[in-house]
């Protein structure tokens, strides 16, 4: 019975009220175990009458099985998969295990959400989940998936997790209630309705000191005590019967049963399908038959409903299973892999469970698991499949390469640590030199992303060492990889040098391979900073990529990266949009974070502040799906520093949270570009305090950053009277301007000369970077000078010539939405006799990012469908943003959004 927990029921209820207003969302509660979870499930069905639901829960047994959990929830609505977008429906249909072929998990993901919406159209949707702390992992990464994209559906989705278990359910931010014990009135209701009896007041008081007021241990209490100990007539005993714990008494029962209905409970214990049928063929090969059954049902410890078996708690099931023996144990897995022989999954790991030296046939058996796994997705139990194999295989490279699979297996499923530990391990058996290379570039590939960038640099020089023998094409794509890491700051006691690994493509070479030979050396190139020869370089591998475009996992992202290292903004901007372009037509959601965040680079360079706002807020729950926490950080960051442009408070939450996340998480390549652009963030919000500013910009590292935040540096040291540390910049950005000859750089040189030259050449000096300036792509930065040569002008009593230059800046400022500089400038035209009238800027600016994304999408001529596909929302999400976009706009059409003329 459930009695009191007014407050959660109250919760739950508001999560089912707006889930029939159309707006979606998802709720977990937590608490130990017995404390009531699943009741309070069962009370929120009762009130859910006029919602359709859908249930599953995660069985421990059946945690290797990738996906069990989701095909049980999903099976009513198979009949609507082939209603999805293709990618999806065949995505999801491998998970589910009823098609063959390739599955991608994150498509699966985005299929099992737009199913669930399409489900509510005809009715709001429940899904209750419980004991989500045994769902396998890949079930549990869709549906946290689909819980955190829940807008405008009519689904609530309710989960139920035990806290202080082995196996925890990480629902991240997910809105969250934890149920605690019961007290008082709560507790004696409890207590009357399972003895049937009144309790002594006195009674009730030390039943719940004693158990805390676990509602399980309480009613199990209430039927072991006699009448007069409830009363209070009889003394309670001492100890209570459950001190020893609630599966005490669930084994107290079990022990009482006769030896053929252990063995039967312990078959059910060891099941995972929960049918009678396997259960009672299963048990009969262990001469326990019917009256073994009957037994069991009259200890209420199992409940048969038809085909269906159901233990009285779940703790009864873990209370039996640990009990046994590991012979006993060994024998229910086998006569279970013996009557499954229709299921292969599961067939395998009760084969798996029942041997405990190594068998060729059962290590077969977990590689068939895994490969299946794998294509469709389910990385995780791919994982577990290969790493069992390899306990079960006697050392060597046999063992190796299963540890290695399961290690990558691993780290595609978002479990870093896993992964290390089982490549570290793979290590002591990997000796084949390929295979070797590919182990030492999965470990240099989880120490960058994770740890230590040098280190990750240091394992991938060796990897591209031990290829060089035995791969030549693994080993220039290795030795690239390393150049580029080094271009990004890492460092390594090695002598090697990633450009002496590689010998030059012949001339008639295909493309791309010269391509990644010049990238290769380009990258040397920028670690030396040789500016000159990276120029040269990088350009040579655009031209060959412009001359046969490619679409490569690995050159096409280090084409970008070398693009931002040289300030090519204009390539910059085209290669991460075609980078995004690709992989939201496949549905890679990784490779869709990463051209979001990396073209963000481009876009504050370049002034689109809206579309860099809109991408890293695409891109933040993108990476929270990726199950690495830190890779949070740098779209996080990137908020920081758009709000903090605009200034926006707004800037200073998220730079708290940036904090919060680099203290909790590793956050690996990225963490010293979330750095830089903190300390730019932190400088641009103490503005006022150029000294307070000076602190933060001078400990930006990465020499692009530095160089798009070098006019705020500039302004600040001649401003607190640092010209020294202004000089020294500038001879950075001379050396860069000279090597390279981009217009870009030289109007910012041009304009630091400027501001430390004196009144004497200074306005030669502006005039010369407003020349660069005609240029280059760069606005913030053009309007930056006018307003720094109009404030030079007015300084000098020129108070008609400064004018022209402010009111541009103005402008320009304006539509940038830099308010703190649209400010200053509108001050400075005062000072100089002018009144500043604020523009009626045409912008989309009152769009959410959502909103400017969803508008842009649909300009394209995409359909609602399209547009959900590529931002990973469901269709009914998009409706909702589009049907904003209207109101705020004014439009009621596609075609008229369309003809707007707004710059999203």
């Amino acid at each position: 019975m459930l009695a009191g927990r007014d407050p959660e029921r109250a919760a739950i209820a508001a999560l089912l009220d707006a889930a029939r207003a159309g707006n979606g969302g998802a709720l977990v509660v937590r608490g130990v175990a017995g404390v009531g979870k699943s009741t309070l499930l069962d009370d929120a069905l009762a009130t859910a009458r006029d919602l359709r639901v859908l249930r599953t829960s995660g069985v421990e047994s059946e945690s290797p099985l990738a996906f069990a959990a989701l095909q049980r929830l999903l099976w009513p609505l198979r009949t609507q998969i082939d209603a999805l977008p293709a990618p999806q429906a065949v995505a999801l249909r491998a998970a589910m295990g009823e098609a063959e072929g390739e599955g991608d998990r994150f498509m699966a993901f985005l299929g099992t959400l737009n199913l669930l919406a399409d489900a509510a159209e005809g009715a709001p949707l429940l899904v209750v989940v419980d004991d989500a702390h045994w769902l396998d992992e890949a079930s549990a990464a869709a549906l946290l998936f689909a819980a955190r994209r829940l807008q405008a559906e009519r689904v609530a989705l309710l989960f139920a997790a035990r806290d202080g278990d082995a196996r925890r359910f990480d629902a991240g931010d997910l809105p969250t209630i934890v149920l605690g014990g019961v007290t008082g009135a709560d507790a004696d209701a409890m207590l009357s309705a399972r003895a049937g009896t009144d309790i002594d007041p006195a009674v009730c008081d030390q039943l719940v000191a004693g158990t805390g007021g676990n509602p399980l241990a309480l009613v199990e209490l209430a039927g072991v005590l006699t009448a007069d100990q409830l009363a209070g007539r009889a003394p309670l005993p001492t100890p209570l019967p459950l001190t020893g714990g609630v599966e005490r008494a669930f084994l107290d029962r079990y022990r009482r049963l006769d030896e053929a209905a252990q063995r039967f409970l312990l078959v059910a214990a060891t099941d995972d399908t929960a049918r009678l049928t396997v259960i009672r063929d299963a048990a009969e090969r262990l001469d326990a038959a019917d009256a073994a059954l009957d037994a069991v049902e009259r200890s209420a410890l199992l409940r048969v409903d038809g085909d269906a078996v159901a233990f009285y708690h779940p703790l009864v099931r873990s209370a039996v299973y640990r009990a046994a023996t590991s012979a006993q144990r060994r024998a229910a897995h086998r006569v279970l892999a013996d009557v499954l022989t229709g299921d292969p999954e599961r067939r395998a790991w009760h084969l798996a469970a029942a041997v405990d030296r190594p068998d060729v046939d059962v290590v077969a058996a977990l590689d068939g698991v895994a490969e299946r796994a794998a294509a469709r997705g389910g990385h995780e139990a791919a994982a577990a499949s290969w790493a069992r194999a390899a306990e079960l295989t006697p050392g060597g490279e046999a063992r190796g390469r299963r540890l290695y699979l399961a290690a990558s297996s691993a780290w595609l499923g978002a479990h870093p640590s896993r992964a290390s530990a089982l490549a570290q391990a793979a290590a002591a058996d990997v000796t084949e030199p390929l295979l070797r290379a590919q182990l030492l570039a999965l470990q240099g590939k989880i120490e960058w992303n994770t740890r230590s960038l040098s280190d990750g640099y240091d394992l991938i020089l060796q990897a591209a060492e031990v290829a060089a023998d035995v791969d030549a094409a693994l080993a220039a794509e290795l030795a690239m990889l390393a150049a580029s890491l080094a271009a990004f700051g890492a460092r390594s006691l090695s002598a090697v040098e990633p450009t002496a690994l590689v010998a030059k493509p012949a001339p008639d070479a295909p493309s791309r391979v010269r391509a990644a030979w010049a990238l290769l050396h380009g990258f040397g190139a920028v670690a030396r900073s040789d500016w000159a020869a990276a120029a040269e370089s990088f350009g040579s591998a655009f031209i060959l990529t412009d001359a046969d475009p490619v679409d490569d996992h690995v050159l096409q992202p280090n084409l970008g990266i070398a693009a931002m290292l040289i300030d090519d903004d204009e390539r910059g901007l085209r290669l991460h949009e075609q980078q995004l372009s690709a992989a939201r037509r496949v549905g890679a959601l990784n490779m869709v974070a990463h051209a979001l965040t990396r073209g963000v680079h481009f876009q504050i360079a370049t002034g689109a502040w809206s579309k860099a706002a809109g991408a890293a807020a695409e891109a933040l729950p993108l990476t929270v799906s990726t199950g690495h926490p830190g890779l949070t950080a740098l779209p996080t960051a990137q908020l920081a520093l758009v709000a903090a442009l605009r200034g926006d408070d707004a800037a200073d939450r998220h730079l708290d949270r940036v904090t919060e996340i680099r203290d909790k998480h590793p956050v690996g390549i990225t963490d010293g570009l979330v750095a830089d652009l903190t300390y730019w963030t932190r400088g641009l919000r103490a503005a006022t305090q150029p000294v307070a500013a000076l602190h933060h910009l001078k400990q930006i590292e990465g020499p692009a950053w530095r160089r798009l935040a070098a006019l705020d540096l500039f302004d600040a040291a001649v401003r607190g009277d640092h010209p020294d540390l202004a000089r020294t910049w500038l001879a950075e950005l001379e050396q860069f301007a000279t090597g390279t000859g981009l217009p870009a750089a030289t109007a910012v040189v041009e304009h630091g000369r400027a501001l430390l030259v004196g009144d004497g050449d200074a306005e030669t000096h502006f005039q010369r970077a407003l020349a660069a300036h005609a240029n280059s792509v760069r606005l913030p930065n053009r309007a930056r000078t006018h307003l720094a040569f109009g404030e030079y002008l007015r300084r000098a009593r020129r108070r008609v010539d400064a004018r022209e230059h402010l009111r541009t800046a103005l402008a320009l400022f304006e539509d940038l939405g830099a308010t703190p500089w649209a400010e200053r400038a509108a001050q400075e035209l005062r000072a100089c006799g002018e009144t500043a009238r604020r523009r009626d800027v045409t912008t989309a600016t009152e769009l959410t990012p959502q909103e400017r994304q969803v508008a842009a999408l649909v300009r394209q001529g995409l359909s609602n469908r399209d547009v959900a596909a590529q931002l990973f929302v469901s269709s009914r999400t998009v409706d909702f943003h589009l049907r904003n976009c209207y109101s705020k706009l004014g439009v009621s059409s596609r075609a008229e959004l369309t003809a707007l003329p707004l710059d999203l």
